[in-house]
């Protein structure tokens, strides 16, 4: 039975007070149980004032990564159809370049590829979806590919565009029928019909962050930006031009359906993929770098990692730019969510939100290591 819990419920409401984010859901689980949750504040605050439920539905974002295209390449793995090792030219031809035919699947999953963190292909792509393949393989590395750790949207952008070229079937496609069918999930999709408007976390008005970035770069004349208010399509500007659906970001969903997805990566819990798979989200494919990743992960051994320091250094965790977070200590069998929506009906700059994480986690665990503590029904 879930239970909120004072100590994490307190510290949240605070940051809210704090004007970190409006809204905050939590979710702790051990074993696939939910033992302690809480909803705090407002989920909409302009136009409209609508309280936050453990039901809201959140733009996850960058949780689309591991969530999504690390469990759909992960399937891709078992089945034999792709190779961690294997040149990503292999697969997409874009990248049969001089500069680029060796890189390897396992360095997209890794973000160690050379490619830049992130570029404005609604930009460079020129409006053409077709374009963005070849728009990021034609860009210069940022580094030697497999001698640094460079976090990269465009990394998992080739990978979704890689799993609908080898599959046929695109991404939104892949995603119902091999996830969200099978778990039977009924608040978890990208593209949110516009009926669910009022049960979704709203973003920020307008892109103002990508607009800001894209100035300083120079690429500051697009005439497309966004001005309205980003409630119910997704906020990521790279993924809203590539159709709300992207390897990166437009996953929505609740608290209690992203503990569904998380079970999957957890040996004894997993429903899609082998037991055996699961290692690979533990295991540190980076070592020696500047940072540990996994298969799509980032794990906790990683110097300043969101994750804390109460958590297993083997844990693998994500967050998201709209503010949600998912870790998971495998050894244990618990996940710590925490979703927010940091960009809604607040100026730039975005509050960073790694210390909040860092304690929501401290917290977290200290309530499960200590059962007698008290909780609220």
């Amino acid at each position: 039975m879930q239970a909120s819990n004072s100590e994490i419920t307190s510290f949240l409401t605070q940051r809210i007070a704090a004007g970190d984010f409006p809204s905050a859901v939590y979710l702790v689980a051990e074993k696939g149980s939910a033992l302690l949750a809480d909803a705090l504040g407002n989920a909409v605050v302009e136009p409209q004032r609508i309280a936050a439920t453990l039901d809201t539905i959140y733009d996850l974002a960058s949780l689309t990564k591991p969530l999504i295209t690390g469990l759909l390449c992960a399937r891709r793995v078992e089945a034999g159809e792709l190779t961690l090792d294997s040149s990503v030219s292999n697969y997409l031809p874009e990248f049969e370049r001089t500069d680029k035919q060796a890189i390897t699947i396992r360095q997209l999953l890794t973000h160690t590829s050379g490619l830049p963190a992130w570029r404005p292909l609604y930009i460079l792509a020129e409006g053409e979806r077709d374009r963005t393949v070849s728009a990021i393989a034609a860009l210069e590395f940022e580094y030697p590919p497999g001698t640094r750790v460079v976090y990269s949207d465009l990394g998992f952008i080739v990978l979704g565009h890689l799993l609908e070229r080898l599959t046929g079937k695109a991404l939104v496609e892949l995603a119902q029928t091999e996830i969200f069918a099978p778990l039977e999930l009924k608040r978890t999709f990208f593209n949110p019909e516009a009926a669910m408007q009022t049960g979704i976390a709203a973003c920020e008005t307008g892109n103002a962050y990508e607009r800001e970035t894209c100035d300083s770069t120079g690429a500051g004349d697009y005439k497309k930006w966004r001005e309205e208010l980003i409630w119910g399509t997704v906020h990521d500007g790279n993924a809203y031009f590539l159709g709300g659906a992207a390897g990166h970001a437009g996953l929505f969903s609740t608290a209690p359906e992203t503990l569904v997805l998380a079970c999957q990566f957890v040996r004894s819990k997993t429903r899609l993929l082998k037991p055996e798979t699961c290692e690979l989200f533990r295991q540190n494919m980076t070592t020696g770098l500047d940072e540990a990743r996994s298969f799509a992960w980032q794990l906790a051994e990683t110097k300043d990692s969101a994750a804390g320091l109460d958590l297993p250094r083997e844990s693998f965790g994500h967050s998201g730019f709209t503010g949600t977070s998912c870790w998971i200590d495998s050894v244990r069998e618990r996940v710590f969510i925490l979703l927010t929506n940091r960009t809604h009906a607040r100026a730039l700059p975005f509050a960073n939100i790694n210390s909040v994480r860092r304690r929501f986690h401290s917290l977290a665990v200290t309530a499960l290591d200590n059962p007698t503590l008290s909780k609220e029904a």
